[in-house]
């Protein structure tokens, strides 16, 4: 199994290559997140990198207050994430990944508390594509990894308001599973 760090630089990859392949006019679509645009989708992965490199760096995480997801993309959109995506591979080189943080479930080291930042940059990623027409399949070990790291959390934890995922959808008999697993996160790809 691929460690946390492995997997956040290739969330970084994955999510700048869905990027990078977006027309200018996704920002504006919806996103398979209920009530999200393209544009909240990049808001909001700002806010989990941004989680990431405040870790990587040793540092409590500072949640920034917002109206929309998307008020937190100042500047064009790809630049946005380009220059967060730099800065998040900067703050990996040299990053201590034993240090020891507290956390509300107690004491996690830095590797440990990348794991959602890599997570989520995958579901996003795939969220994105949906927006902007860019078919993006969830390598199989982020698969495995995410459900490493959430199948001991019961359900009530990862779902509903106060969880980070939907009520899980049944995927078609034929799905990939990329659509599998998106489908397991409360995902549903757009019509």
């Amino acid at each position: 199994m691929q460690r946390s760090e492995e997997m956040f630089a290739n969330g970084l990859d994955q999510f700048t290559a869905v990027v990078d392949a977006a027309p200018a006019e996704t920002w504006g679509r919806d996103s398979p997140c209920e009530g999200w645009t393209a544009l909240d989708v990049l808001g909001h992965i700002t806010t989990t990198v941004g989680m990431g490199i405040s870790v990587l760096q040793g540092q409590e995480p500072t949640w920034p207050t917002f109206e929309r997801p998307s008020d937190l993309v100042v500047g064009e959109p790809a630049a946005v994430w380009r220059e967060l995506a730099d800065a998040a591979r900067a703050a990996m080189t040299g990053a201590d990944l034993e240090l020891m943080m507290d956390t509300p479930m107690g004491p996690k080291t830095v590797a440990d508390r990348l794991a959602f930042p890599a997570m989520d940059l995958f579901v996003h990623a795939w969220d994105l594509g949906q927006a902007a027409g860019v078919d993006v399949e969830i390598p199989a070990e982020a698969i495995e990894f995410s459900h490493h790291i959430l199948d001991p959390f019961p359900d009530e934890m990862m779902r509903g308001e106060h969880g980070s995922f939907g009520p899980e959808v049944t995927p078609p008999a034929d799905a990939s599973s990329s659509e599998a697993f998106v489908a397991w996160t409360g995902r549903r790809p757009l019509a």
